[in-house]
């Protein structure tokens, strides 16, 4: 009975559920994408797992929020009034005794924080204070690593949306409309790809501050034309097929036929290569960061971080923490990438 009742229930799946428990069978790719998410949004709380302030302190009584606010050293019986040090021996002490007390995040170190009572000269290897050693900076590795990795990924996120949107919105134009707009794209793209994308970098780097914005969008002016060829090829495909030629026959306008009909059933190479252009968004970004192309000077970066490991090579701790994590998140991505086209692969069985 259960023989017969397991056909059943898999034909009245959408292709998308189908699609859904292909990937769950998946186990690696399955358990990547829970890995993955998981320190996704680890990261997007970084302040809370590692941060030099601490999140509630109690002093003589008085509640105080150095998180989101700064407090002068005199606060808590200091003789300045500077920002208060929170790492400082002497007010440790002090707000430890007489009832006082401070929740610090695990890891007491900021991102731009210098530990400046390390007990070895920087770069200093891993220690009870600083799990992961620092950098030749004085800062703190794993906190580096932390909020590098957050870095790495949003900025991989929002590389892989603008270059996926301008890849399938030009690759469906050409593929709908075909013949002079096609030819006139493939030209044009010929052209544009042919253009020395690293010198570009250069060029600007040179000429503007360095920012985050300013490397998305040369990044992105020259992420999409890959897409857009698997785009251009399933639109060449699906245009061609009946229940396109119905609703042409029926009067349906082009930007309706294109967004309710063709784009859903194209988007097969789109969905699958997501994982592989957010891997090479990372491998790009740290590029730049190694050859000091990339993020602003001060912003923690993976790339930044490997190219201290080459100027330090006694220093092994700070190449290796950052090459495992480059290796582990490269992996875990490869692995979704892998699951999530054997899941859309249509020869692939429900069974």
């Amino acid at each position: 009975m259960s023989s017969l009742t397991k056909p059943t229930q898999v034909a009245s799946l959408s292709p998308s559920q189908r699609a859904w428990q292909r990937f769950r069978r998946n186990r690696l790719g399955y358990w990547s994408l829970v890995i993955f998410c998981g320190l996704v949004v680890l990261s997007l709380f970084a302040e809370l797992i590692s941060n030099e302030r601490p999140m509630i302190v109690r002093y003589e009584g008085t509640t105080y929020f150095p998180m989101v606010k700064d407090y002068p050293e005199k606060t808590f019986g200091g003789d300045f009034d500077t920002t208060t040090d929170y790492l400082d021996p002497f007010i440790r002490e002090r707000l430890a005794k007489d009832g006082n007390w401070a929740l610090f995040a695990p890891n007491p170190y900021g991102p731009k924080t210098l530990n400046y009572f390390a007990k070895e000269p920087n770069p200093s290897r891993p220690t009870r204070d600083n799990l992961f050693g620092t950098d030749d900076r004085g800062r703190d590795l794993l906190a580096q690593l932390i909020y590098g990795f957050r870095v790495s990924v949003l900025f991989a996120l929002a590389l892989t949306f603008t270059g996926v949107l301008l890849g399938v919105i030009t690759g469906a134009i050409q593929g709908f409309f075909g013949g002079k707009t096609d030819l006139a794209f493939q030209r044009f793209i010929e052209i544009w790809s042919s253009m020395p994308e690293l010198y570009l970098l250069i060029i600007f780097s040179a000429v503007f501050a360095p920012s985050i914005a300013l490397l998305l969008i040369l990044l992105s002016l020259f992420g999409w034309m890959g897409l857009s060829d698997y785009v251009r090829a399933e639109f060449l495909r699906n245009r061609q097929l009946d229940y396109v030629r119905a609703a042409r026959a029926l009067g349906v306008g082009n930007w309706h036929i294109i967004t309710r009909h063709i784009l859903p059933n194209s988007l097969t190479p789109v969905v699958t290569f997501l994982p592989f252009r957010m891997s090479g968004a990372i491998l790009a970004l740290t590029s730049l960061d190694f050859l000091g192309l990339g993020v602003p000077p001060g912003t923690p970066s993976l790339g930044e971080l490997l190219s201290q490991g080459k100027n330090n090579i006694d220093a092994w701790w700070i190449s290796l923490s950052t090459f495992g994590v480059l290796v582990i998140t490269l992996l875990l991505l490869t692995f979704m990438g892998d699951a999530l086209r054997d899941a859309l692969d249509p020869r692939k069985s429900d069974t």
